[in-house]
């Protein structure tokens, strides 16, 4: 089993940016994935990281704009989100599993979920 907490949202305005952090415990070693949920749409995925940190895959939405990135030695994984828009404004959700896939059903383990607003 593992435990994810989120953590670093907030508000910001368009173009500001934010880091997100995803703390595990437990069992850690997996792959790791980031996705976010707005207001009446689906849970949608943005970025994922395989288990050493060697693989990355982004949404096209995101792509360019943030950065998935991992420190093992901290059980942590991390979300840099730069030129931020307003339709980036959702509750972002870590997951954890066993592959980095844009897959929502390949997570067995997710977090609380932590907000960003961006406002215009």
């Amino acid at each position: 089993q593992v435990q994810l907490v989120e953590s670093g949202g907030g508000l910001v305005q368009a173009g500001d940016s934010l880091r997100l952090s995803c703390a595990a415990s437990g069992r850690t070693l997996y792959a790791m994935g980031w996705f976010r949920q707005a207001p009446g749409k689906e849970r949608e995925f943005v970025a994922a990281i395989s288990r050493n940190g060697g693989s990355t895959t982004y949404a096209d939405s995101v792509k360019g704009r943030f950065t998935i990135s991992r420190d093992n030695a901290k059980n942590t994984v991390y979300l840099q989100m730069n030129s931020l828009k307003p339709e980036d404004t959702a509750v972002y959700y870590c997951a954890a599993g066993p592959f980095a896939t844009y897959s929502r059903a390949t997570y067995p383990h997710w977090g609380q979920g932590t907000q960003v607003t961006v406002s215009s």
